[in-house]
C-alpha cells in the first residue's frame, strides 16, 4: 500500500500569491480528486440530471427529521409500532387460512391453533396500544381486536 503524501498542499489566492499549509480541506479535496480519477463517481444514480426532490409538503417543520429518519432507513416511532400490527396481522392472517386449508375435516380448530391465535391477539393488540400511544394524531390509530370475535373467525375457518 503507497504511502499517503504527507507534504503541505500548495494553493494560490486569488490574487496570485502560493500559500503552503497542510488543511483538513486539503485532505478530502484530495481524497476526492483521488476518487474521481478512479472512476468512483461515474455511476452514480442521476448524473448530470438535478436531484429529484422529495415531496414533504405535509411534514412542515419535521420534513428534515423525517428525511434524515428515510435516509437512515429508519422511521418514527409510531410508523414503526405500525409496521409491528402490520406484521403481526399477516401472521393472524396466515393461520387462519391454515387451518380453513386444512385437510382435516373437524368442526373446530384445534387446541393448539386456539392457543396460537390468542397469543397472537393479545400481541396484536399490545401493538395496537403502543402505536396509539405514539401516534401524533387520531388519524393513525387503530381498534384492538375483539378476542371472541377472532376466535368465531377461526371457528368459521375450521368448519369449512
Amino acid at each position: 500500500m503507497a504511502q499517503p503524501d504527507r507534504r503541505p498542499a500548495t494553493h494560490r489566492t486569488p490574487d496570485g500569491r502560493r500559500m503552503v499549509a497542510p488543511t483538513w480541506e486539503s485532505l478530502v479535496e484530495r481524497q476526492l480528486r483521488e476518487a474521481m480519477e478512479a472512476g468512483e463517481f461515474d455511476d452514480l444514480p442521476h448524473q448530470g440530471r438535478p436531484l429529484p426532490k422529495d415531496d414533504d409538503a405535509y411534514a412542515g417543520e419535521w420534513a428534515m427529521a423525517f428525511r434524515m429518519l428515510r435516509n437512515a432507513g429508519a422511521a418514527p416511532p409510531w410508523i414503526e409500532a405500525d409496521k409491528e400490527v402490520r406484521r403481526l396481522l399477516a401472521q393472524r392472517d396466515a393461520l387462519v387460512a391454515r387451518v380453513a386449508a386444512s385437510p382435516t375435516s373437524r368442526p373446530t380448530p384445534s387446541r393448539s391453533d386456539r392457543t396460537s391465535l390468542e397469543r397472537l391477539v393479545h400481541q396484536v393488540n399490545a401493538a395496537i396500544a403502543r402505536l396509539n400511544a405514539e401516534a401524533p394524531t387520531d388519524r393513525q390509530h387503530r381498534r384492538p381486536l375483539d378476542l371472541a370475535a377472532e376466535l368465531d373467525r377461526l371457528d368459521a375457518a375450521a368448519s369449512r
